[in-house]
Order: structure tokens, then C-alpha cells, then sequence
């Protein structure tokens, strides 16, 4: 059994929550580095949506916006699976797919902060479309208001 394998998801989840808490604590370095080595153990063949959730965190924990660039792009890429299908799990892929319009949202704030405002349109786009998977709720609203709140500071550009 592969150290991936043995890596159970209550585990793996659990390790994720510890360092997030150290993240929204303040202690970034020690998250980065925590979730750096989950990312590690999970490896390339790992469950797309424990990749995209460490990429989302990952890209949440860099002090540089190109880091931060490049992790939000591993967490699509993962939310889209290999070759843009999909994971094969029918309830990862309906997780996967209600990430969608937070992940577009993120990769918009990433593309105005390296000051590249016509791919952060692109991307706020993609978001404003993939909304229709955001249920009624407060992480679709939260969402929906910050697709609204970019697009406000891109019109001003």
C-alpha cells in the first residue's frame, strides 16, 4: 500500500483543518510549509478534489502573487481532472463542479494583482457562468458578491 493510499481522508482532512488554522491564525510560513508536504505525500495521482482543496490553500498562503497565480492554476486544473473530464467519483465531480465559480474568482483577483486585467476579465467570466452550481446559501452568496465586487474594481480600470 502506497503512502497515498494509506493517507486516509478523515486524516487527510483533518491535517488539512490543523493547518488552515495556522494559515487564518497568521502563520503562514508553517501552513505553507505543512500543506507543501500534503501535497507531497498526496502525489500527482492523488484525489482531485484533496488536490484542488490543498492547491486552493496553497495559493491562499503565499506571500507572492505568482505563487499565488500558479497555485489557484494547479487547483482548477485539478477541479478539471485529467484531460479536462472530470474525476471519476460522482459526488467529487458535484463538489468539483460547485468549486468552479470560486476557483474562476480567485484566478481573477490573481490575474488583476499581476496586472493582467483582460485574463482577469476572462476569468470573472468563467465565474459569473459557473455560478448556476452555487446553491442559495452562504458560500453562493459569498461567491455571487464576490464575483460582483471584482467586477466593479475591473470596470474602474
Amino acid at each position: 500500500m502506497t503512502e497515498q493510499q494509506q493517507m486516509s481522508d478523515d486524516g487527510l482532512l483533518t491535517r488539512i483543518g490543523q493547518a488552515t488554522m495556522l494559515l487564518h491564525g497568521g502563520d503562514r510560513e508553517e501552513a505553507r510549509n505543512r500543506l507543501g508536504e500534503l501535497w507531497d505525500q498526496l502525489g500527482p495521482d492523488g484525489d482531485p478534489l484533496h488536490r484542488c482543496t490543498l492547491a486552493h490553500y496553497l495559493a491562499d498562503a503565499q506571500d507572492d502573487p505568482d505563487a499565488e497565480l500558479a497555485w489557484d492554476l494547479r487547483a482548477l486544473l485539478a477541479a478539471e481532472g485529467p484531460g479536462g473530464e472530470g474525476p471519476a467519483r460522482d459526488d467529487a465531480a458535484v463538489a468539483l463542479r460547485a468549486l468552479h465559480p470560486s476557483l474562476h474568482l480567485n484566478l481573477a483577483a490573481d490575474y488583476l494583482k499581476v496586472r493582467r486585467p483582460d485574463a482577469a476579465r476572462d476569468h470573472l467570466d468563467r465565474a459569473r457562468a459557473a455560478s448556476d452550481a452555487l446553491d442559495d446559501d452562504e458560500y453562493g452568496d459569498g461567491v455571487r458578491a464576490g464575483i460582483e465586487r471584482l467586477e466593479v474594481r475591473l470596470r474602474s480600470l
